[in-house]
């Protein structure tokens, strides 16, 4: 009977190791935040729950909406994002301050356990 209790003790144990080291990075924070209205940011900042392999992650901004704006929606060009020495944080160095208006963020990362996520949220810019 302990030797059958020892056995299912073991094996509980390995699945929940296994599931821990086969976690999706998680985004935890982000600097303009969803939804947020911001005064014209020059630095976005995404801070994951795992480690990220920087080649294979990034961003791609979108202006949406705009005082005045007549056309349709405006891909932002020159955003390239780097990962801090954190190891969990996306940072992007914008060439310039945002203009005023809507912004849709779209995120792809993946973690150094090779797990891909993707996500998208939107901010304004004052």
């Amino acid at each position: 009977m302990f030797r059958k209790a020892l056995y299912v003790l073991a094996l509980t144990s390995a699945a929940f190791s296994a599931t821990a080291a086969m976690a999706h990075p998680r985004l935890i924070g982000a600097t303009p935040a969803a939804n947020a209205t911001v005064a014209a940011p020059t630095r976005i900042q995404l801070t994951f729950s795992e480690n990220l392999v920087g080649q294979f992650s990034g961003i791609d901004l979108t202006m949406t909406e705009m005082p005045g704006m007549k056309m349709g929606p405006m891909k932002i060009n020159g955003v390239a994002a780097t990962v801090a020495p954190d190891g969990k944080t996306l940072v992007v160095a914008l060439a310039r301050p945002l203009a005023r208006g809507t912004y849709k963020l779209n995120y792809h990362v993946v973690s150094a356990d090779t797990h891909r996520i993707q996500g998208t949220y939107t901010f304004k810019v004052n």
